[in-house]
């Protein structure tokens, strides 16, 4: 597969005193994991969180060689990710501790069925999720989703999206405590927006830390971020043929 040109800077680089960098991605681009690597050498983390990892996972990674064959050892491309050898230059640009942010599947379900806050447990206020979801969120699963998914499921969406925003912010601020930061997120870009992702979960929950949030985008975007680097985009088909 070529991939296409080399990716345009649209803001300044990010200032290493921040407590929590997210680093937004589309998860099939390498052009964008080639540039996580490089702003996770320049911020020199003390913790890596994935979205992509299970905790478990994520002891496998700490405990592990970091090389061509940790795909394997971790069940990477099982559980469905992007090719692996776009990911290790991530994995191989620190010796961080990896974190995983992953939400199970079981959970996500329970959320569909019922709502976050049920399924995220005693910490559900302080990170904002007895707060409506904002009415929009409906739309934009619908757009997600090619306009395939029935009316009815559409709530259930945005509660699942909103228990992994919020659990995504609970690791990340684990990885701070427990190592002192700064602490790097990978995460996929739509996560990473600032006005309704991770970051403002953060800011409900510890509203002291400096968050900083780069969103690894291709081309234009109107979604919200301190920072944005955009890209050509991958070569793909067309992702609303699954819908199809």
């Amino acid at each position: 597969m070529k991939w296409l040109a080399p990716l345009i800077f649209l803001c300044a680089a990010p200032v290493a005193a921040q407590n929590v960098f997210l680093l937004g991605e589309t998860h099939d681009n390498p052009l964008h994991h080639a540039e996580q690597a490089r702003l996770i050498a320049e911020i020199s983390p003390t913790a890596l969180v994935f979205e992509m990892l299970s905790p478990e996972q994520a002891e496998l990674v700490n405990n592990s060689e970091l090389n061509a064959a940790l795909g394997e050892v971790i069940g990477w491309e099982d559980a469905g990710w992007s090719d692996f050898a776009m990911y290790l230059p991530i994995f191989t640009a620190t010796d961080a501790l990896v974190y995983g942010a992953r939400v199970p599947r079981a959970a996500l379900m329970a959320a569909i069925g019922t709502d976050a806050a049920s399924v995220f447990g005693e910490d559900a206020e302080q990170f904002g999720l007895l707060q409506p979801a904002p009415e929009d969120m409906r739309q934009e699963q619908a757009d997600a989703h090619c306009g395939a998914l029935p009316e009815e499921m559409l709530d259930g969406m945005v509660e699942a999206q909103r228990l992994r925003d919020a659990s995504f912010a609970r690791t990340t601020l684990q990885a701070l405590d427990e190592t002192g930061g700064p602490v790097v997120l990978i995460t996929g870009s739509g996560h990473a927006r600032i006005d309704r992702g991770v970051p403002a979960y953060i800011a409900e929950a510890r509203p002291d830390l400096e968050v900083y949030s780069i969103g690894i985008v291709e081309l234009e975007t109107d979604l919200p971020f301190d920072e944005v680097i955009a890209t050509d985009a991958a070569e793909r088909e067309d992702p609303c043929n699954a819908f199809r």
